[in-house]
């Protein structure tokens, strides 16, 4: 696990110089979605894919730019499917962006997940890895230095809703609603690493990503979003939940399926399950 701790750090390094330098201009490719994808996202994919082919005991690693999975070495052991750059159409009004890592052991899906990690790049360069623990980590002078362990309390005060408005069912609706009611406050910023990101460091909240009308079965991919972010906040203290159903239990067919999720403290997924369940 260390080469690949080590992989994900010479990556961030990477993929922070090509972001303070890179034109961050369209290319003429497209992703597995169908959008048109910035030189930048690209460059990323590009970096983050070459550093873990050095790594022998990684086995395939599978990124949201590409449309399928690619074996790296036949005798690893892991697999790592990642984001290369979340977010990254933020850029251009400099917010902040990220990169996401699920790593599994012998093949995909939860049932395999070992770890996971993702990276912050905003005013300071911050990553987050969960193994046993989840642990923060600042770059400084080129180099990775560990900060604290995140814990998350029972109840937060932050809220990030996702999704369209106009397309939130109801009940959704009005979920969401009750808990700026409760005093929560706003804090979405349509990047989903800064924004679970300050959940985390604040002590807790909710993040949700309902199913909507236009995408019932919600935007997030299972792999390189939904499971790595479920299995952080799931070894913070916190829960992960589509609604009703924890999202570590779920299953994936295909690399880039979706799935609604909800990530937050102990006392907001209650919420939100409470709600959920009348509607399943």
């Amino acid at each position: 696990m260390r080469d690949i701790f080590d992989a994900i750090q010479k990556s961030a390094i990477r993929i922070k110089d090509a972001i303070d330098v890179k034109d961050i201009g369209y290319s003429q490719q497209e992703n597995s979605s169908g959008e048109t994808q910035l030189e930048l996202d690209i460059k990323c994919d590009m970096i983050i894919a070459e550093e873990f082919s050095k790594v022998q005991s990684v086995h395939t690693i599978a990124s949201e730019e590409k449309t399928h999975e690619e074996v790296l070495h036949k005798d690893g052991e892991y697999f790592i499917a990642y984001d290369p750059l979340d977010g990254s159409s933020l850029i251009d009004v400099n917010l902040s962006v990220g990169s996401i890592f699920g790593i599994y052991k012998s093949d995909f899906g939860t049932e395999h997940m070992v770890a996971s990690c993702y990276v912050v790049y905003g005013p300071r360069v911050e990553m987050v890895f969960a193994e046993n623990k989840t642990k923060l980590y600042l770059l400084q002078s080129g180099e990775f230095e560990f900060v604290k362990e995140i814990r998350l309390k029972e109840k937060g005060n932050l809220n990030a809703p996702g999704g369209t408005q106009q397309n939130w069912a109801p009940y959704h609706k009005e979920l969401v609603e009750s808990f700026f009611q409760e005093g929560y406050r706003l804090r979405y910023s349509g990047g989903m690493v800064p924004d679970l990101h300050q959940i985390l460091l604040k002590g807790g909240g909710i993040f949700s990503y309902p199913g909507t009308s236009d995408k019932p079965e919600g935007k997030l991919r299972r792999l390189f979003e939904v499971f790595p972010f479920a299995f952080i906040f799931k070894t913070s203290g916190g829960g992960a939940i589509d609604g009703v159903t924890d999202l570590m239990t779920l299953e994936h067919g295909h690399i880039h399926d979706t799935a609604v999720c909800f990530f937050g403290s102990n006392y907001e997924i209650a919420r939100v399950k409470e709600v959920y369940s009348k509607h399943a």
